[in-house]
């Protein structure tokens, strides 16, 4: 890419990385170079003043997360990267499908594993990984679930290699988070950088709360035909509490904490000054310990006594169902082929990670021979802790890592190096490249819709590939292109 000096591009090298945004895609139909150019005429400076107001906003709008292990400074807001991320439609019609055949094949894995239990007794998967699983919920068996649908709301975490090829890494679901910033961040966007934007032809982002309603309206309990929604939160010190406010504003339902709730013969209500008020629909973002201390945590005062048998009573339906933690287990992660196959007869869509399971005596032993090659993560943590890359440790860190994979083995996974996708990104030294992933979220009633796009998180750490906005990483926005977004851009 030949440019001159005072374009913010002239001296930007992605290296062996695949770039999104200035390696050649044919499909993107001329965008990225509109991009580039628009950039180019901002100016860096530009760039910079307006990048800097845009978190300011984010500041005053309360756009936060909050960070436990950082008691000195606890708010934070999500960092904010100006260059937009593009997704071709091509390859969003790829990523889509995968993300609903996965979203599929999670939700039968769920039903199966909660009643007949199939895939274990067949022995496609060790049934010590499910049985065994701390997620997993006695609880949840042949309790009866409103059109199978486990995992109403998923965030699927995608990686893409140097080829350019896409890849899942994780799967999440239980209560994803990050939405939020996917509609904020085009917001921004179209306010901060409206020259940018102009013409571009995108899938849109605003609909995910109409979108989100209309899929808890129609899993609520059969019958009732105006149900009530409410969103439950553990309340301000949650770290993702700006996020429930804004997912309750923007399907226009209450936002309640568990005292805000009660159950009396079965049923839920909700306190309102006028009184009672029935609730059919309950989004949860309360893990399962804590939702009733009567069948899990005794000493929670977060959840809702009783609330789990007025859902085993058709009463009340939560989303996400209790238990779905087992299918985002790392280990359980590995088998996702298998289990795609074995629900769905079809070839997965997208690819995992390689993946070695450490409880399984050959993923142990390799894990060990080439641990200073591998990424070892904790199959039960996430926010990117615990993990240890390799390639970048110090002997001390291999040590230590070493002694944890000996002493619970069942704990940990292993998965080689991904060169992660890179993405222009403004920094204190110009446009440089930063790793990035990417999560799109889907939305499943009695079927799957996926927001066009996603979180793109980015590692604003240079040669970071941990993106996680808990270990410093920020977010851009993705610009999902329709299938005629070069003919208006340019």
């Amino acid at each position: 890419m030949q440019s001159s000096p005072d374009d913010p591009f002239h001296d930007y090298r992605a290296g062996d990385y695949f770039c999104e945004l200035t390696s050649q895609r044919p499909d993107d139909r001329g965008t990225a170079a509109v991009v580039r150019q628009r950039i180019g005429a901002i100016g860096l400076d530009t760039l910079r003043a307006r990048a800097a107001a845009a978190e300011t906003e984010l500041i005053n709008l309360g756009i936060t997360f909050t960070v436990y292990s950082e008691a000195a400074a606890i708010d934070r807001i999500l960092p904010f990267d100006c260059i937009p991320r593009l997704v071709t439609a091509s390859e969003w019609r790829r990523l889509e499908d995968g993300v609903r055949q996965r979203v599929a094949a999670l939700n039968a894995f769920l039903d199966d594993i909660y009643h007949a239990a199939r895939i274990v007794h067949d022995g496609t998967i060790p049934a010590e990984l499910v049985f065994g699983n701390a997620n997993f919920r006695p609880e949840m068996q042949d309790f009866p679930v409103r059109f199978g649908t486990y995992v109403h709301i998923c965030g699927t975490d995608i990686v893409r290699d140097a080829a350019g090829s896409f890849m899942v890494l994780e799967d999440n679901a239980r209560t994803p988070s990050g939405v939020s910033y996917v509609v904020e961040n085009r917001h921004l966007m179209s306010r901060a950088f409206p020259d940018l934007m102009a013409g571009m032809r995108l899938r849109p982002v605003d609909d995910y709360g109409r979108r989100l309603l209309a899929a808890m309206t129609e899993i609520a309990p059969e019958g009732v035909l105006d149900p009530q929604v409410v969103l439950l939160s553990p309340g301000i010190y949650n770290s993702a509490y700006f996020e429930h406010v804004f997912l309750a504003r923007e399907m226009g339902v209450p936002l309640v904490e568990g005292a805000d709730l009660v159950v009396e013969d079965d049923r839920v209500w909700m306190r309102t000054t006028a009184g009672p008020k029935a609730v059919h629909t309950i989004y949860r973002r309360i893990g399962d310990d804590f939702l009733d201390p009567t069948v899990f945590r005794a000493d929670s005062l977060l959840g809702v006594p009783g609330l789990i048998q007025a859902w085993r009573r058709g009463n009340v339906t939560l989303a996400n169902a209790v238990g779905t933690g087992v299918a985002d287990d790392k280990a359980v992660y590995a088998y996702m082929p298998r289990i795609i196959r074995y629900y769905l007869g079809e070839d997965a869509i997208l690819a995992n990670v390689e993946t070695h399971i450490c409880r399984e005596p050959e993923g142990l032993a390799y894990t060990l021979a080439h641990l200073d090659r591998l990424v070892v993560k904790p199959v039960g943590e996430s926010g990117g802790y615990g993990i240890t890359i390799g390639p970048r440790a110090t002997r001390a860190q291999l040590d230590a890592a070493r002694a944890a994979l000996l002493a619970d083995p069942a704990n940990w996974i292993s998965q080689p190096v991904i060169s992660l996708s890179v993405g222009p990104t403004l920094t204190e030294h110009g446009i440089r490249p930063r790793h990035l992933d990417l999560r799109p979220f889907a939305v499943t009633g009695r079927d799957t819709w996926v927001l066009p796009g996603g979180l793109s998180r980015v590692a604003l750490k240079e040669g970071s590939l941990v993106v996680n906005s808990s270990q410093g990483g920020g977010s851009k926005d993705t610009w999902v292109l329709d299938d005629a977004a070069g003919e208006r851009a340019a």
